[in-house]
C-alpha cells in the first residue's frame, strides 16, 4: 500500500483576493490618470496649505498666504441675542423666596405674570407699606427690591424700559395720611419704588412711573381680599421701541404650578 506523502507547500491564497487586488489596482491607475490629466493651481494649492496651518495655529512663522479679491468674502456679524428667559428664571427664583419669607399667605398675591409687550412683576402694598403711606419699611421688600436691580443690571438687555405702576383699591386714604386722594398715594407708591431701584444701580433712562388710581381693579372691592389684591405696585418689563419682550411662556406658566 502506497504511502501518502505529506506536501510541506504553503496553502495558495483565496481567489477573492487576487480579484480584490486587481480592483485596487485598477482604481489607483484611475486616480493617477485623473491627477495627470488635471491642471494644478499653484496659487490655490498655496491658500489651501495656509488655511491648513492656520487651522492647526501654526501661522506663525510658516507660510504666508494672499487671498485673492475673488475668494474675498464679507463676514456676517453675528448679533448677540439676549436670551430673556434666563432673566425670567432668575425673577422666578427671586419671587419664589420672597413668597417663603413672607408670613401669614401674603406673599400669595406677589406673582410674575406675562402681559401686554412683556412681561411684570405684582408687589402687594400691604407686604410694603403702611396703610395710607408710600415708605417702604419691609426689610424683606427692600431686599427683594436690591435683589431685582441686580437681576436687572446683570440680565436685562439695555434697550429694556421698566415702568413701576401704582393701584389702590377704592377706599380713600385715611385722614392720618399725607396725601388727598388715591391719585397720589398710587403715584408716590410707584416713585418709592422707582427711587429704590435707581438707588441700586438700575439705569434712570430705563425707569418711568405711572399712577392709575383706583380706577383699574384686578379684583372686587366688596371684599377685603379683593381690596388686597387692588392695592398694588407692578414692575413692568417691556421693549423700549415697542417690541415685546420675548419671554417664553412656558417658564411664566409653571409660576401658576
Amino acid at each position: 500500500m502506497a504511502k501518502k506523502c505529506k506536501c510541506e507547500c504553503p496553502e495558495c491564497m483565496p481567489e477573492w483576493l487576487a480579484t480584490f487586488g486587481d480592483l485596487m489596482s485598477l482604481l489607483l491607475c484611475f486616480f493617477v490618470l485623473l491627477l495627470s490629466m488635471s491642471t494644478m493651481n499653484a496659487k490655490k494649492v498655496k491658500e489651501a496649505i495656509g488655511s491648513l496651518a492656520g487651522a492647526l495655529s501654526v501661522l506663525e512663522g510658516g507660510t504666508q498666504t494672499e487671498v485673492s479679491p475673488e475668494r474675498m468674502q464679507k463676514a456676517t456679524p453675528i448679533q448677540q441675542r439676549e436670551e430673556t428667559a434666563q432673566t425670567v428664571n432668575k425673577l422666578k427664583a427671586a419671587v419664589t423666596e420672597f413668597k417663603q419669607l413672607t408670613k401669614g399667605g401674603r406673599g400669595a398675591n406677589f406673582v410674575l405674570q406675562e402681559g401686554e409687550k412683556g412681561f411684570f412683576i405684582r408687589l402687594p402694598a400691604d407686604i410694603s407699606f403702611a396703610p395710607g403711606s408710600a415708605k417702604i419699611n419691609n426689610t424683606d421688600a427692600l431686599l427683594f427690591l436690591k435683589r431685582i436691580s441686580i437681576i436687572i443690571n446683570e440680565y436685562l438687555p439695555k434697550n429694556t424700559a421698566i415702568q413701576i405702576r401704582g393701584y389702590t383699591d377704592d377706599t380713600p386714604p385715611p385722614p392720618t395720611s399725607p396725601y388727598t386722594d388715591n391719585w397720589e398715594l398710587s403715584a408716590q407708591r410707584a416713585l418709592s419704588v422707582l427711587r429704590i431701584l435707581m438707588k441700586n444701580g438700575v439705569n434712570p433712562k430705563q425707569l418711568s412711573a405711572a399712577a392709575y388710581g383706583e380706577y383699574h381693579p384686578i379684583a372686587s372691592n366688596a371684599t377685603p381680599e379683593g381690596r388686597a389684591k387692588n392695592r398694588r405696585v407692578e414692575i413692568w418689563f417691556f421693549a423700549a421701541r415697542g417690541n415685546a419682550v420675548n419671554t417664553k411662556k412656558s417658564v411664566l406658566d409653571n409660576m401658576q404650578k
